[in-house]
């Protein structure tokens, strides 16, 4: 058995006590210039100790497998404190965590010695988190990220996990991207203030719909948010969105509902006031056949691409707006339906279509992506 310290932890999600096997295949890779490191665990008995050569790696990934790491558990009470000079010289900067069962109380352990890293990024891909998150700190001892990327993650303490997890990072997250998750309806009473927040991103998130929007946005909560994208997140009326951030009290002053199949608000609804500074309004991709009713009366953008618009909108169907963008609807090209549904039927793909392709194969892009790096 060999003693492994606290930044082999923050790197790999280990414990402290690691088997070598001499049998396995490498599961990591360094690059040629020591900038990435890529390991997988996959092999049944893996040779841990190959993550080794990431700690000179500035964007790390590490995936265990889809293997619960509760076994390793005994490492999570080490004070990071004393290993603080040898894990702020580290490298890392990026970092993405996925494909495992981690305990809470293990993950925590984690984010304690990244709080004497470097970090920026991170990226929690894919992981099922187990148990019961340890007790708040008197301070926030985790790192000061500027990026928190969350995709496909479960936690035991449903939709308590966002404000659970805040407490264990310091101040100053600038973005904040959830997709796949299993839980958005947030306790406001448990969320502190994301005073710094200014882009959240919520896209592919399909059960989300608007009502589960005006429970993730905790009112008071985003101050400085500034870009919200919601993309292929369930929405379903302009006037159910604008109400929840109108609720929330936020002030975006861009925001992407592309991909949403959104109706016609209904006759006789509420009339909500949008945000004063909204000044981009993305409605690519949503079906439309007309231009819906109830839009922001002035706005810098609005993108009405890639809908099913027969004619031309009118004057006074659209807002006061610099920079309208009509592409890819069948008034101006006939095709343009035969393009969404069958992006593939003439043998070119024009651009509807392909951010059409993009979106049926996110999955696939974000292993390539993970392949190349960071996204």
């Amino acid at each position: 058995m060999v003693r492994v310290c606290v930044p082999c932890l923050l790197l790999l999600l280990l414990p402290p006590l690691l088997r070598v096997s001499a049998d396995t295949t490498e599961p990591c890779e360094l690059d040629d210039d020591d900038f990435r490191c890529v390991c997988n665990f996959t092999d049944p008995k893996p040779d841990w100790s190959s993550a080794f050569q990431c700690m000179v790696a500035v964007e790390v990934e590490i995936r265990g497998g889809g293997r619960s790491l509760e076994q390793f558990l005994k490492g999570a009470d080490t004070d990071p404190k004393q290993y603080a000079d040898t894990i702020k010289a580290l490298r890392v900067r990026r970092l993405k965590l996925g494909a495992a069962q981690v305990p809470a109380q293990l993950l925590v352990a984690v984010l304690r010695a990244l709080g004497y890293s470097r970090l920026k990024e991170l990226t929690l891909e894919d992981l099922e988190v187990t148990g019961p998150t340890p007790p708040t700190p008197l301070e926030a001892a985790g790192p000061a990220l500027t990026r928190l990327s969350l995709r496909n993650v479960s936690w035991a303490t449903g939709g308590a996990w966002l404000g659970e997890l805040q407490q264990w990072l310091k101040p100053g997250l600038k973005e904040l991207n959830v997709a796949r998750a299993h839980s958005l309806a947030f306790p406001c009473a448990g969320l502190s203030a994301f005073e710094a927040l200014t882009t959240l991103d919520l896209s592919n998130n399909p059960g989300l719909g608007d009502s589960g929007l005006m429970a993730a946005l905790c009112p008071h909560k985003f101050p400085a948010l500034q870009y919200l994208m919601l993309r292929n997140a369930g929405m379903e009326t302009l006037s159910g969105v604008c109400a929840a951030l109108e609720a929330a009290r936020v002030q975006p002053r861009s925001l992407d509902l592309s991909h949403n199949s959104l109706r016609a608000t209904a006759p006789g609804a509420t009339r909500c006031v949008w945000p004063r500074a909204l000044s981009s309004l993305n409605l690519s991709f949503a079906g439309l056949e007309q231009v819906p009713k109830g839009l922001p009366p002035k706005l810098s953008a609005l993108d009405l691409s890639c809908n099913k618009l027969s004619r031309e909108p009118r004057r006074d169907e659209l807002p006061e707006v610099n920079d309208l963008t009509l592409d890819g609807n069948p008034f101006l090209d006939p095709g343009a339906l035969q393009h969404q549904d069958a992006p593939m039927i003439s043998g070119v793909v024009p651009a509807c279509a392909r951010s059409a392709l993009t979106m049926g194969v996110s999955g696939t892009l974000a292993l390539l992506q993970a392949a190349r790096g960071f996204a």
